[in-house]
């Protein structure tokens, strides 16, 4: 393969691996593409109360577990002087509290950090073992065939019968075996959930029993709210007791699953539990760290966020340089402008970013100007190029300082910031500077001198703009895209816009 195609191909191979990171982590982390999007993380809290009797106090709490487009993060138990673990129980997750010669009222607190993902999917398999199923008795066999008769003729499979059996028990007129099924077994939601699970049971249908919260904030002891999921086709469909099949867009999370008890309660009595939620709005860019922070996503995990605040900072502004970088190449290949070294425009744009454009500029031209005039005296000396060069160093030191010194002294306090130039960058550039003036004449060190200060310009504009800001830190891999538009650009061997303005004169010439 030719070097320029080899060239073409890893360049085009480095914008691709930068593109398909980027999107990975915007459209399966939840990273924001730009500063300033915001997320709901919602809060759950189940409130346990009940009085204790004098006994050993034992309650156990069915606990959710993940769920498709749900992310579950920051499970907490506040529960003083009570020992709390997590059980395994039929495949579902219990929070235990224990504790001995419990008396009077007594309050527990579990609570979790809740992220709408849509792109979220647990680990789980997809179709769980049928728990504690209800066998339902003959009576209401009996009584509900003439609805499961109907409901299996006009259905093409479990998802479609489910829904007709809800709709059955919501008719406005309804039939005689539901109004004695309403009569002698359904007291409440939780009584007329069962009675359909049991008649989908008889059929072979796959479901679960569940208990949801809709996410509505400001929320207080609120109840779960009985429902069924039924399984068809690869995946689970929700279904309201109501209303029919639920949609996605509804935003219920499952907090129990399956037939076990919400609250089992042992040595005390009048146990109950209700729930709260509350919607707190965090940046995109923190929500999605959650998962990070749990360990679940090793891109993160192994990323600039692990890293202790100060190198995180300092990280901030040496991922900039790439931007510096790309500017540069942009105006001395496609431009042709001339600087007084290749890369002193970065080091000056960093320099601006601490001290401000304005007093960089007029610090940078100030240290120069009186470092030029000390040059020419050190010329005349006849030093070799080291002990010169160390000697401008020295000077440029001590110019700094001066300038430093006598800002504060007259108010100006951005001048102190003077110490973030580069003060042996500094001290070459005054070194060249001079030599070219010696050869050249101070119209090449204008030329060069200013060349330097606009470029140095433009990268400090590039570099102080928020949204490079944002994705060079976030998405570092967004760096290898500029890798790969400098090695493209770099191929390029045609003009420059300076030297079309340099031969224009013989164009006119030609076509006169």
């Amino acid at each position: 393969m030719r070097s320029k195609y080899q060239i073409y191909l890893f360049a085009f191979i480095l914008i691709l691996t930068a593109i398909g990171i980027m999107s990975y982590k915007i459209n399966v982390l939840g990273f924001p593409l730009f500063a300033g999007e915001e997320k709901s993380v919602w809060n759950i809290e189940a409130k346990v109360k009940f009085k204790g009797t004098g006994e050993n106090a034992f309650i156990s709490l069915a606990l959710p577990d993940e769920q498709e487009g749900m992310s579950v993060y920051n499970p907490n138990a506040s529960s003083p002087n009570y020992g709390f673990t997590t059980a395994q129980s039929e495949g579902y997750i219990r929070g235990e509290w224990a504790k001995r010669k419990v008396r009077g009222s007594q309050t527990l607190y579990y609570s979790i950090d809740v992220i709408i993902d849509e792109y979220f999917s647990p680990d789980y398999p997809k179709v769980y073992k049928k728990q504690y199923q209800i066998e339902a008795s003959s009576i209401v066999i009996q009584a509900s065939t003439a609805i499961m008769k109907d409901a299996y003729k006009h259905s093409s499979d479990d998802i479609s019968m489910t829904a007709r059996v809800i709709s059955a028990f919501n008719k406005n007129e309804t039939s005689q075996a539901v109004k004695m099924l309403n009569r002698k077994y359904i007291k409440n939601e939780k009584d007329l959930r069962d009675v359909i699970a049991s008649l989908l049971e008889d059929k072979k249908v796959t479901l679960r029993r569940i208990g949801a919260l809709k996410l509505v904030n400001g929320q207080r002891n609120v109840k779960l709210k009985p429902m069924l999921e039924v399984y068809e086709k690869g995946k689970w469909q929700l279904f309201d007791l109501k209303k029919g099949k639920v949609d996605k867009s509804e935003q219920l999370f499952i907090w129990q699953r399956g037939a076990v008890s919400l609250l089992d309660a042992e040595g005390v009595r009048d146990s109950r539990v209700s729930f709260s939620i509350t919607q707190n709005v965090v940046s995109s860019r923190s929500a999605a760290l959650l998962k990070g922070d749990e360990g679940q996503i090793s891109l993160i995990d192994y990323s600039l966020f692990i890293l202790p605040n100060e190198s995180q900072n300092a990280f901030k502004h040496l991922l900039l340089i790439p931007i510096g970088a790309l500017v540069v190449v942009l105006l001395r290949i496609f431009i042709g402008i001339k600087t007084s070294g290749t890369f002193m425009p970065i080091l000056l744009a960093l320099a601006f970013i601490q001290t401000e454009l304005m007093p960089g500029i007029t610090m940078f031209i100030l240290v120069v100007s009186i470092g030029l005039v000390v040059r020419s005296y050190l010329s005349a000396l006849n030093l070799l190029l080291v002990a010169r060069i160390s000697a401008v160093v020295i000077v440029v030191v001590g110019i700094m300082a001066m300038v430093a010194i006598l800002s504060y002294k007259l108010g100006v306090k951005d001048a102190v910031n003077i110490t973030f130039f580069p003060m042996i960058i500094l001290a070459w550039t005054i070194e060249r500077m001079s030599i070219i003036w010696e050869e050249d004449g101070a119209q090449e060190v204008l030329t060069e001198g200013g060349g330097s200060l606009l470029v140095a310009i433009v990268a400090y504009f590039a570099m102080t703009n928020s949204i490079m800001q944002f994705w060079t830190f976030n998405f570092p891999e967004f760096l290898l895209a500029v890798l790969g538009v400098i090695i493209l650009i770099g191929r390029y061997s045609g003009y420059r816009l300076s030297e079309l303005y340099r031969f224009a004169y013989m164009l006119k010439k030609d076509e006169k």
